[in-house]
């Protein structure tokens, strides 16, 4: 959900078997620390886990990110991203291969095979740049995790890549926290429903979620989330068969990226995000556009965003 590839998933080079590891080669993981954005007590930022009543999950730490792999649907449910702004390193990209998670199961990851032969792209749930600091060995393995396929979910080419909006966004957020020194905590993934297409035995989510937490040091340091929704569904339904979705949130617009409650996010994917809805900097009340939700803020500039 973030870099285009230099390559599309159209072209022969997705059709390249994945990369295997061995667990020995993951051994030392730690993945995302909860108090990354304040030592100590204050201001705990926790993993990002679905209800009591969900379908089991499977935690995977990596070089300065985790990610919540939901077994029944192959993809990830959330992952957080802990973002230095002050120790970004610049890693190039080229020669990374997307790799199968040694420790769950092949068949619970959505491996290359989706993605072979149509205009599906291995999306980035954690955005290859932003785990990519500390020493160079760290932002080398960071850079090289985000290539894990556990951390993919399928998005079509035109939104994976589009400049304007999604893309557009996570290059301010990490614009600033690199030009303030500033730490991030960022969440994002996928919003499941019963009724996503089904394309080559994988449910493709219509819509992605992001959440940006980040301290605001006034009178008092006090912490701040912004959350944003996505929507790709005009683009997937082709890839399977259209179901009836009434009564559930109306569908967006393609490529429109909307500012909403942090609330909404936890309702929406049913997960418990701590802290952050209380944080949310977004304005209770908002105007109401046609067919948007109350409380959604449509974005379409970096200035749009309430932070």
């Amino acid at each position: 959900m973030s870099e285009a590839m230099p390559w599309t998933s159209a072209g022969p080079a997705a059709e390249r078997l994945a990369v295997h590891r061995d667990d020995v080669e993951l051994r030392g993981r730690t993945g995302f620390d909860p108090r990354f954005l304040a030592p100590g007590p204050l201001l705990p930022v926790p993993l990002p886990v679905p209800g009591p009543h969900a379908p089991p999950v499977v935690v995977l730490p990596y070089t300065h990110f985790t990610v919540v792999l939901r077994p029944d649907r192959r993809l990830a449910v959330a992952t957080v991203a802990a973002v230095d702004g002050a120790r970004l390193r610049d890693v190039d990209r080229a020669g990374s291969q997307w790799w199968l998670d040694p420790r769950v199961p092949q068949e619970q990851q959505t491996g290359p095979e989706v993605y072979a032969r149509n205009d599906l792209d291995r999306g980035h749930l954690v955005r290859r740049r932003d785990p990519v600091w500390g020493t160079p060995e760290e932002a080398a393995q960071a850079n090289s995790d985000t290539f894990c396929y556990t951390n993919a979910a399928p998005q079509h080419a035109g939104f994976n890549q589009s400049e304007e909006l999604w893309l557009g966004l996570e290059d301010h957020v990490l614009q600033y926290a690199q030009t303030y020194d500033q730490r991030l905590a960022v969440v994002t993934g996928p919003v499941f429903a019963d009724d996503d297409p089904v394309y080559r035995g994988v449910a493709l989510p219509r819509r992605f979620y992001k959440v940006v937490a980040h301290l605001r040091a006034g009178r008092t340091v006090e912490l701040a989330a912004s959350a944003f929704l996505l929507d790709q569904s005009a683009m997937v339904e082709r890839f399977g068969a259209r179901a009836e979705r009434a009564g559930r949130v109306p569908d967006l617009e393609p490529y429109r990226t909307f500012q909403v409650p942090v609330r909404d996010v936890a309702l929406l994917t049913g997960l418990d995000l701590g802290p952050l809805p209380a944080a949310d900097r977004l304005p209770a009340v908002a105007a109401r556009a046609a067919g948007v939700p109350a409380g959604w803020r449509r974005v379409s500039a970096p200035d749009d965003v309430v932070w």
